[in-house]
């Protein structure tokens, strides 16, 4: 256990304060219209799609590098999974957003990503695909919904989930390799935390 007070980390590390929430029932949506000019699609993901919009929607701005650390083989199994499903909003012919829900044989389901690329942010594309995302979860015989996020995320994401009916209900701290001075990610990623290398 942790004494309280400062903790150093250690060089070339990064540590975040990582939230888990849940929705233990579907909560009332509220409706919102699909955004002008934005069509939302089920995706059958290939390697280079899902790797094009995870670098678009988090990587370079909130430092998204989890799946960058996946060869390709580990990659395609998760795309290829029965139990997880994806989608994503497109405008003007680009797909813009990541959806990502793993079911699993506990009656749960995780959202496992969820964002937007800037071309997309405060045009309500978010409240309609988070809407998306609490129907098709709560259409299949679930008993819990569940994320996490972290002090690396969108200052916006923690308000954004409590308002859509998710309770934070555990906190971590998690500490990994930097992944600017790894090689995943360029040095111009995540401009909101500073590297100490």
């Amino acid at each position: 256990m942790l004494e309280d007070g400062f903790h150093d980390v250690p060089q070339g590390k990064l540590a975040v304060v990582v939230t888990h929430l849940e929705m233990c029932s579907r909560m009332p949506l509220r409706d919102v219209p699909t955004p002008d000019g934005v069509t939302l699609r089920k995706v059958e993901p290939t390697l280079n799609w899902y790797r094009d919009i995870f670098n678009r929607v988090g990587s370079h701005e909130w430092l998204w590098y989890g799946r960058l650390k996946k060869s390709d083989a580990e990659l395609q199994a998760i795309l290829s999974a029965q139990e997880t499903v994806f989608y994503t909003l497109s405008k003007d012919g680009h797909d813009e957003a990541l959806l990502e829900l793993k079911f699993g044989d506990d009656q749960e389901c995780e959202l496992a990503y969820f964002g937007l690329t800037p071309k997309l942010i405060g045009t309500g594309a978010g409240r309609y695909l988070m809407n998306h995302a609490i129907r098709t979860a709560w259409a299949r015989p679930i008993s819990r919904f569940r994320l996490h996020t972290c002090t690396m995320d969108s200052p916006q994401a923690m308000s954004f989930y409590i308002r859509s009916g998710f309770t934070p209900y555990k906190r971590q701290i998690e500490i990994d390799d930097d992944p600017r001075l790894i090689g995943l990610l360029g040095s111009e990623a995540g401009p909101h935390v500073p590297i100490i290398s």
